[in-house]
């Protein structure tokens, strides 16, 4: 069996807007997830009637975009932050 090295647990590089949002790295991409969950709940970032949907504060902002969007679509965001 090959050793577990999928991107989840591979270590990244953050962007310092990103790092600014969820602490300093580098941090695997389960990690990132995980953190900016925790500031969006820590928040109140999720959208009250769809709670699938984020409205980014001005710190989330510089990651994501100061638009709503949706959680599907943030990942893909914050992804670009990851190096």
């Amino acid at each position: 069996m090959a050793a577990k090295n999928n991107a989840l647990s591979k270590p990244v590089t953050l962007s310092p807007a990103l790092e600014d949002v969820i602490g300093k790295g580098p941090m695997t991409r389960a990690q990132v997830t995980s953190k900016v969950w925790e500031y969006i709940k820590g928040n109140d970032l999720q959208d009250a009637k769809d709670k699938r949907q984020i409205n980014p504060d001005a710190k989330l902002g510089a990651v994501i975009g100061n638009d709503q969007i949706s959680m599907f679509k943030m990942t893909a965001a914050v992804s670009k932050h990851l190096s």
